[in-house]
């Protein structure tokens, strides 16, 4: 019980909780909350791009023959 107290789990480790509020508060070395919840926007937003741009590349395709199309 007094480990828990100090910030430690029943295996002597220190808790994720505690090593989070470290991070964040800079007392630690490593990837704070707001850098994390950044990269998955950043995550999010560059898989949309690359579905976006695979609609794209497939729609330049499609209009290519269209416009390729000796019968017009």
């Amino acid at each position: 019980f007094r480990s828990l107290i100090m910030g430690l789990d029943e295996h002597g480790q220190i808790c994720t909780g505690k090593r989070r509020f470290e991070v964040d508060g800079g007392r630690r070395v490593g990837v704070t909350t707001d850098e994390r919840q950044l990269f998955r926007i950043l995550e999010l937003e560059n898989r949309e791009l690359r579905r976006a741009n695979e609609v794209l590349k497939t729609a330049s395709a499609f209009f290519a023959v269209e416009l390729d199309d000796p019968r017009r």
